[in-house]
């Protein structure tokens, strides 16, 4: 749509879960609806569809290099710290460790990991903290000066980003913590274990958030669609990092047998799940740009 059309849109209908916006639906005068998502909107956007099989396979090669969207590196940067979390879970999970690799290397893969993770998610804070309110009058588009973290309180986009880079932050204490040699365990459960519980359940409620917000329901199945298989399987990826925040914390006696292996297992799981959705993220930058 194009700028100038905006201010003759008549807003006809509003929804989304609990109190948050999501999805709006603007009529223009020639009595064409309009449809307004917030996820799509603040990542810059829109839907479309392709209507030229033949071009499939080109738009899937096209979107193997985009460095020019961030949404692509977005998805790229998620997909390089999942992708360290999966190998040094499958290594701390081998019986015996490689004699050129040590348990230390292992955890600083862990850390290294966290990095990405940190950057993606800032990346995502950012747009959310950064994108211009859709409204119908053009007297009230934001037109704001770029802010760093950004406060908008009644948007569920810029909570889920918000959450999930203080839990980024969390995960890189935690991930870091774990390499300091000699830890007895009321050690590593403060240093390591509580920012890796609370770390995660900032990652559950960040997907969560996001899951909603894109499906503008509590719950919704959407198989069919580039942009629900991201939130999903970014949603699947939080419980499995949280059911592994839960084995993970350390006793002086081991009631649950397995427990440390287990935690690892569930972390591999959490990062395959984000690995699967930072790569969906790639052809979903295809969408093309909202007019603005």
């Amino acid at each position: 749509m194009l700028r100038e059309e905006r201010e003759c849109l008549e807003l006809i209908e509003e929804s989304g879960p609990w109190r948050f916006v999501t999805h709006r639906i603007y009529r223009h005068p020639d009595g064409t609806l309009h449809h307004w998502h917030s996820r799509l909107h603040r990542k810059g956007l829109w839907k479309t569809e392709l209507k030229d099989v033949r071009k499939l396979g080109r738009e899937a090669l096209r979107c193997l290099w985009m460095p020019e969207k961030l949404n692509w590196w977005i998805g790229v940067i998620f997909a390089i710290g999942a992708s360290c979390f999966l190998i040094a879970s499958m290594l701390s999970l081998l019986p015996e460790l490689p004699a050129w690799l040590s348990v230390l290397e292992v955890n600083a893969l862990f850390f290294l990991g966290s990095i990405p993770f940190t950057t993606a998610a800032y990346l995502q804070l950012y747009q959310a903290a950064n994108h211009r309110e859709f409204l119908p009058s053009l007297q009230e588009q934001s037109n704001l000066r770029r802010q760093w973290f950004g406060w908008r309180p009644h948007d569920l986009g810029w909570w889920s980003c918000s959450l999930q880079f203080a839990g980024t932050l969390l995960f890189n204490i935690n991930t870091f913590d774990a390499m300091l040699p000699g830890l007895k365990w009321v050690q590593e459960d403060l240093l390591v274990w509580i920012p890796n519980i609370l770390g995660s359940i900032l990652f559950l409620l960040s997907g969560y958030f996001a899951f909603i917000e894109n499906n503008h329901c509590h719950w919704a199945w959407h198989p069919s669609s580039l942009s629900w298989w991201v939130v999903f399987t970014n949603l699947l990826g939080c419980i499995f990092f949280m059911t592994a925040a839960i084995f993970a914390l350390a006793l002086p006696v081991q009631f649950i047998v397995h427990a440390t292996a287990l935690a690892l297992i569930f972390t591999g799981l959490g990062a395959i799940g984000f690995l699967i959705g930072s790569l969906v993220m790639l052809p979903e930058t295809l969408l093309v740009e909202e007019d603005q």
